[in-house]
């Protein structure tokens, strides 16, 4: 009976879906292709920026007929064993000699991590729109670019959209950019993969046809009532008791001569019903803190409240019988691809009520509503870590406070954004981070923690001072970017970082940066990114030895004069709007004595370098680069453009107490990667991300005992960047 059940669900439920709403397709993921497998072009571009609908040039080979002296050498039998490089030609491989295909790829290519870029359609969508995305292999082992989520607290800010467990895919979640594969391993920094996603063009919102399909009309103690009989999972089994549906909640149409028995009938039912524009839209981020509908109990809330339960109870009858046993798990994907995205917002809070949340008591009233919450103890638990890790100036006394309510059991009563961080009532996205933010400082019995009370998701580049103490900011806030190195990064939040005069003893402050205009990754970018970086560059017949490079950073030397002096804040008083003020940003620095401000202009990201293994490698010579001490990037303006050997008005040298001419460094090539060397103190790496920040350049930040120079300056070549940001990780160094 089963099989009948599997062909309906995809006959019956996609034809009707595919006519109301279109169709997508998700497509299986191709095995990634070598540069060396394919044609690639040789040809350098040295222009302006190329068009959009145009791919990066790749790396070049020198003409074979430009080559002078003695014929081709083979390879002289010697039999590399796979170890570390610390020489280049290694031990027993003469530099004239040319390697064979396997031979270069056991030398060069070895734990080389090798990069994908994917485009991929929206589904309801024409093909103006996509999704960009990347996925990475080759590396020995199981390190990554992206943050364990455990560790940074951010479990909750992802959905897979069907099935459990973590998403294969950054295509798989709910949430895009998927968080899943959002932030990076270094604080302050993202993955390659959000680097990407952030260039994909999406679709506007647009609302779904109302098709007419009205609920009946319910009391509040029906709805718990079949909530409560849910926790024991669906009927799917018994067309029957299947049918109830329609006798206590929905109206068949088709009753008489046609009832709708089948599960891909109902299936359908339930989605024509939740598109109706009378419901509370999840997708909309003004409604993604969802407690706010259920917070207040009271008599005047009680029409908002039944609203929010009913909506809940059809959207879990939805997604039971979408995830019920008699599918197949290739019948779900397909059918949850054809799901709007308004819909799936609605089962994603099924999840997650499904998972935390059971009915101990109901009744006519929300007041005699009683939940149980099963995530709240292990949430207590989290929210007194976090406090304690970004060393909260009101630590006791908020801790005191925490266990108390705890014990009275009154945590949901504090806020409504307490109540969803406690509850786990938490879609995925941008919200976490300002829930378990505003929990802390809803628990918090000081009353300037009243000042702090309008921080929101809906401004996200912010940050607030505390009590004189520290200073906290998101991280999508440049100031917080920037800053990450000398803190920690917990929960979407970097802190605890210094304090400013600038911002009240307890004040919110929101960051203006404008958006960068270098480094645009296009669809031809994407789909060229296995070409470009290709470690053996070119494809070819044989690989000379001499074409490559070992590249070892100078870890003699390093820089130890530079210092953060002080984080300043210019209020903007003519662009002022309700709610907290705006401000611009700028991080003062003391290089060998002498002030260097440098205001932090532009929204840039920092993307982790993905580890590689057996480093260093050698690098293909056509990989173009410069290495600058951390200390001179000061001195170097409008980096990556192609007038950057002149000096314009908008160009002219960062003001100091000492006059410098400034090096302008670069050629006509506008992708030559400036490599900087920031080993030894955070604050040297503070300094490059500031410069980064002033000039609108985003960065590679790799750290050189996991990622060696090479892969670092072929990462940035995959994603279009013209920085890398070289330091190495001291324990201890965020304090």
């Amino acid at each position: 009976m089963a099989e009948p059940k599997k062909k309906g669900l995809w006959s019956g439920l996609m034809r009707r879906l595919s006519n109301a709403q279109g169709s997508g397709k998700l497509e299986k993921s191709l095995p990634l292709r070598r540069a060396s497998d394919g044609d690639v072009h040789s040809r350098r571009w040295r222009s302006e920026r190329p068009d959009v609908s145009s791919p990066r040039r790749r790396p070049r080979r020198p003409d074979p007929r430009d080559l002078k002296g003695k014929g081709k050498e083979r390879s002289n039998g010697h039999r590399y064993e796979p170890a570390p490089l610390s020489e280049w030609p290694p031990s027993g491989v003469s530099s004239e000699e040319e390697l064979t295909l396997g031979h270069a790829m056991e030398l060069i290519s070895r734990g080389v991590p090798a990069y994908k870029g994917h485009k991929r359609p929206i589904p309801h969508a024409s093909d103006h729109y996509y999704g960009l995305y990347t996925t990475t292999a080759g590396n020995h082992g199981d390190e990554n670019d992206t943050a364990n989520q455990h560790n940074a607290m951010t479990q909750l800010t992802t959905l897979k959209i069907q099935g459990s467990g973590p998403p294969t895919y950054p295509w798989e979640t709910l949430e895009q950019p998927s968080l899943a594969f959002g932030y990076g391993t270094r604080p302050g920094t993202i993955t390659l993969n959000c680097w990407a996603n952030l260039f994909s063009t999406l679709p506007p919102h647009i609302g779904l046809r109302d098709p007419g399909v009205v609920p009946r009309d319910v009391s509040l103690t029906q709805i718990f009532d079949r909530l409560k009989d849910l926790e024991g999972g669906l009927e799917d089994d018994d067309e029957e008791l299947l049918y109830r549906i329609y006798k206590r909640f929905l109206r068949d149409p088709d009753k008489i001569f046609s009832p709708h028995k089948t599960m891909e009938r109902q299936i359908t039912d339930l989605v024509m019903c939740l598109s109706s524009p009378d419901w509370i839209d999840f997708s909309n981020p003004k409604n993604q803190v969802v407690t706010r509908f259920i917070y207040d109990t009271s008599p005047e809330n009680q029409q908002q409240y039944h609203k929010f339960f009913y909506q809940l109870l059809l959207s879990l009858e939805l997604e039971l019988r979408i995830n019920s046993r008699l599918h197949t798990d290739w019948a779900k994907e397909r059918l949850m691809a054809q799901i709007p995205p308004k819909i799936q917002w609605n089962m994603a809070l099924a999840r997650r009520w499904r998972d935390f949340v059971r009915v101990e008591e109901f009744g006519e009233m929300a007041d005699q509503v009683r939940l149980r919450f099963k995530l709240r103890k292990r949430q207590v638990k989290m929210l007194k870590r976090f406090a304690q890790m970004m060393k909260w100036p009101n630590l006791a006394d908020t801790v005191d406070d925490l266990k108390q309510r705890d014990a009275d059991g009154a945590l949901m009563s504090v806020s409504s954004h307490a109540m969803a961080f406690f509850s786990g009532l938490v879609l995925p996205g941008t919200t976490f981070p300002f829930l378990i933010m505003n929990s802390l400082i809803d628990v918090d019995p000081d009353k300037a923690t009243d000042n702090l009370a309008l921080l929101t998701h809906l401004h996200p580049h912010c940050g607030f001072q505390y009590r004189n103490s520290y200073t906290y900011w998101s991280s999508t806030c440049i100031v917080g970017k920037v800053l990450a190195p000398t803190c920690l990064e917990l929960a979407g939040w970097v802190g605890p970082a210094r304090p400013t005069i600038d911002l009240g003893r307890s004040q919110i402050a929101r960051i203006r940066a404008r958006k960068p205009t270098q480094n645009i990754l296009t669809p031809g970018d994407i789909t060229s990114m296995s070409d470009r970086s290709d470690p053996l560059g070119p494809a070819s017949k044989v690989y000379p030895v001499k074409d490559y490079e070992l590249l070892t950073p100078d870890m003699d030397d390093i820089v130890d004069t530079i210092r953060i002096e002080q984080v300043n804040l210019k209020e903007l008083t003519h662009k002022q709007v309700s709610g907290p003020k705006l401000f611009d940003a700028s991080i003062q620095f003391a290089i060998d004595g002498v002030s260097w401000p440098l205001v932090l202009s532009f929204d840039v990201s920092f993307i982790s370098a993905w580890p590689c293994s057996d480093g260093p490698h050698p690098l293909f010579f056509d990989y173009v680069y410069t290495i600058r001490k951390v200390d001179e990037v000061v001195n170097i303006i409008d980096w990556g453009k192609p007038n950057g050997r002149e000096r314009s008005a908008e160009s002219m040298p960062l003001g100091s107490s000492k006059a410098t001419q400034p090096i302008i460094e670069g050629d006509d090539d506008t992708e030559r990667v400036l490599v900087i060397e920031a080993f030894g103190n955070t604050d040297n790496e503070v300094l490059a991300r500031a410069w980064c920040s002033h000039w609108g350049l985003s960065a590679i930040v790799a750290d050189i005992s996991r990622t060696c120079m090479a892969c670092a300056i072929r990462e940035a070549y995959a994603a279009t960047l013209t920085v890398v940001i070289l330091i190495e990780d001291q324990p201890g160094d965020a304090e």
